[in-house]
């Protein structure tokens, strides 16, 4: 299966999941966490998800008594862990290849 496009919310997500590679995150927090709205994050995790590379849950809890809607949790599962780190590492050198062709992008010098 192809890799996702390796945008930068893309990126931000999969930086952020590697930071904490065994750890559960639900959206919201991964949003804030990314630096990104749910409305971005939201479609990144269902693809990252249909590849395999996160798995996800619904919290056990009884909304009502919590007084809030139930989170849905994601991590990554050990193959996304190393598909994602891939996938940054490539991503990455494609930037600086564009910054060598073209200094004035890609956060080169001008």
């Amino acid at each position: 299966m192809p890799d996702p496009r390796m945008t930068l919310p893309t990126r931000a997500v999969l930086r952020t999941l590697l930071e904490h590679p065994s750890r559960e995150f639900y959206g919201l927090e991964l949003c804030a966490a990314a630096g990104l709205a749910s409305g971005t994050i939201h479609p990144i995790l269902a693809r990252l998800e249909s590849l395999g590379w996160l798995r996800s849950r619904w919290e056990d809890l009884d909304p009502h008594e919590a007084g809030r809607p139930r989170r849905r949790y994601y991590s990554l599962t050990s193959d996304g862990a190393v598909q994602a780190h891939r996938a940054l590492t490539q991503a990455d050198a494609r930037v600086a290849r564009l910054g060598a062709l073209r200094p004035g992008l890609a956060g080169g010098q001008s």
